[in-house]
């Protein structure tokens, strides 16, 4: 959730200047794709575009997967707003305390998940980490929603300390089921394996688990694409491997359109494709109306914050808080009301021009 400026831009130019250098160091793990590869790879798809979606009935991970609270009508439905306006991918959060307690039963639950998804034309772009909002997540019933606090019951991945080797190994187990299960899955778009690392006072943990990740996926070598999306500036380690290990550039720019296409170019620069995995806070000058035509046009991919309005509270900006649960004059994020109502129509407009509905 990071906002550019110039500073932040010369560090973007910073960091490019040396990724031909990057790219050019002998690679630790063969099966890192070439920037042909993923081009061919890109080229394969009509232009990417949809949200990051969570069920409005689940205010967090566990309770989208676990088996108490997975909702497949209420996902059905919502994707089949999604549908309607075109938006041919989707990204979602999974958890590994999900996994922990039930491996077979989560796979089930991603399987049915992704039938759904395909009968709506959409492929799904899953996240494996995440270092945003809070931490140790527990099994079973999930906290209510707190009137008015933007993702008050959003859980990290992993959110307790990791002190040990049997900790990364715990995880490597995690990840090495669930992208082998579905390493050969035509519904699947992109494994994005890390939100937003570093986040909050995760840096300790971040970049140590980030490089080990990336070598579990690349181990594994699915036939998607891998990637982690570069979202602070000044996280410059952390950068440094999401850029050397990323089959294809992702990132999050909630900032002003001329800022956000000026990153665009710069990441651009690269070679490789290139696909925005979180945009879109109305009050913040990035709105579809501003940046999404401008994505399209650069051919980036455009995957907006939010979806349905729900248990999530994204309509609430992230440091504005509303206490009495009110809505606000002007939401944050999401598109749509739980009846399918949107909350703009000419947004939805806009998105459906943009692809042809």
């Amino acid at each position: 959730m990071r906002l550019f400026n110039l500073k932040s831009l010369l560090a973007i130019g910073l960091l490019l200047t040396v990724s031909p250098a990057i790219f050019a160091q002998k690679k630790t793990v063969s099966n890192i794709w070439p920037a042909e590869k993923a081009n061919a790879w890109y080229a394969q798809h009509k232009w990417i575009n949809g949200a990051n979606f969570s069920p409005s009935t689940a205010i967090n991970q566990l309770e989208m997967w676990q088996a108490e609270t997975f909702d497949p009508a209420t996902i059905d439905r919502e994707l089949g707003y999604a549908e309607r306006i075109g938006f041919n991918a989707m990204r979602v959060f999974l958890h590994s305390v999900v996994w922990k307690e039930d491996p077979r039963g989560f796979k089930s639950r991603i399987s049915k998940y992704l039938a759904i998804a395909d009968k709506h034309h959409i492929q799904t772009i899953f996240v494996f980490f995440d270092d945003c909002w809070n931490p140790n997540a527990r099994p079973g019933k999930q906290p209510d929603p707190k009137p008015g606090i933007h993702n008050s019951g959003w859980m990290q991945d992993p959110g307790r300390p990791l002190t040990t080797e049997a900790d990364f190994a715990a995880l490597k187990v995690y990840v090495d089921d669930i992208l082998t299960t579905f390493k050969h899955d035509k519904r699947i778009l992109l494994w994005d394996l890390y939100n937003e690392p570093g986040n909050g006072d995760k840096n300790k943990i971040a970049s140590r688990l980030l490089p080990k990740v990336f070598a579990w996926a690349h181990a594994v070598n699915p036939d998607q694409p891998v990637s982690s999306g570069m979202w602070d500036w000044n996280l410059e380690a952390l950068n440094k491997v999401q850029l050397k290990n990323s089959d294809v550039i992702t990132y999050h720019c909630y900032d002003s359109p001329e800022l956000h296409q000026r990153v665009v170019q710069l990441l651009k620069i690269n070679n490789r494709p290139v696909i925005c995995t979180e945009y879109m806070a109305r009050p913040r000058n990035s709105t579809f109306e501003n940046t999404m035509p401008m994505l399209k046009k650069e051919n980036v991919g455009a995957i907006n914050w939010g979806f349905v309005s729900g248990k999530t509270n994204t309509i609430y900006a992230w440091d504005t808080p509303m206490p009495d649960g009110a809505e606000p004059k002007v939401w944050f994020h999401d598109i749509f009301r739980k009846d399918g109502q949107p909350y703009k129509q000419e947004e939805v407009d806009l998105i459906k021009k943009l692809n042809d509905k």
